[in-house]
């Protein structure tokens, strides 16, 4: 499962832990973890409650992300990213039954489309591989390429509009389309289920329009295990962050 949980879940935390209990991620990419990496009880809070180890990347200057394991599984080696994108890349390989999966919790470049396509294609050039299960995971702010977007886009304001205009003034899906052409599967598209956008929730969100911002994408040993994927979506998840979580089954 992936979710930004917005500035470090604030008072918003027991409804995210609460989600995380009843959902039971086996793997759960976070995004957003505000303050994590000063205040160290959030941090340990949120691995207690929700009984999982923890892997936490600081960012340079921006937001932490993170990568949590259920045990029995085993994070076998853990990195971080501070520098080469906006916010920070967590990097964990975990123990499965199929052996060693890597996975890379992700926040791209909110802001410049040019910025978020160079984080994507050096992502997908640094982890991708057909001999490795690999699992990238987070809030692209990429918009898909094989949506129609331009609704959506007239329908927001033209400071937020810009955030996802190519050059050429067209809906940037340059950010997605590397993760496909670096040999990523985006697992919504090939085993999702009902509504895939994960933007804007009930509790925030202005910033948006009903679009799919947050992906799991699988490398093709990876994709090949996936059964299904959607968007969690409820009263709980809709006031708990400005994005949905997005979960997939994966045999493992």
């Amino acid at each position: 499962m992936t979710w930004n949980i917005k500035n470090g879940g604030g008072d918003r935390l027991p409804e995210i832990i609460r989600v995380i209990h009843r959902e039971q991620p086996d793997v759960l990419c976070l995004q957003e973890l505000q303050h994590f990496h000063r205040y160290g009880r959030r941090l340990h809070a949120l691995a207690q409650e929700a009984g999982m180890a923890v892997h936490l990347a600081p960012a340079g200057f921006a937001q932490p992300v993170a990568v949590l394991v259920r045990p029995p599984r085993r994070i076998l080696r853990r990195s971080a990213i501070r520098w080469r994108t906006h916010h920070a890349v967590a990097i964990a390989v975990v123990e499965t039954t199929a052996g060693p999966l890597t996975v890379v919790s992700a926040h791209l470049n909110p802001f410049s489309p040019y910025r978020r396509y160079r984080e994507a294609r050096w992502l997908s050039a640094r982890y991708g591989s057909a001999r490795r299960m690999t699992l990238i995971a987070g809030d692209m702010n990429g918009l898909d390429p094989d949506g129609d977007h331009t609704a959506t886009l007239d329908s927001l304001h033209s400071l937020f509009q810009q955030r996802h205009l190519g050059p050429d003034g067209a809906p940037d899906t340059r950010a997605i389309a590397a993760f496909r052409a670096g040999g990523f599967t985006d697992l919504w598209q090939s085993v999702g289920e009902g509504d895939g956008r994960t933007v804007p929730t009930g509790f925030a969100g202005r910033e948006f329009g009903a679009m799919r911002l947050d992906y799991l994408l699988a490398s093709p040993l990876l994709a090949a295990r996936a059964q299904r994927a959607w968007v969690v979506r409820d009263d709980t998840t809709t006031h708990a962050s400005d994005h949905y979580p997005v979960r997939a089954d994966i045999t493992l």
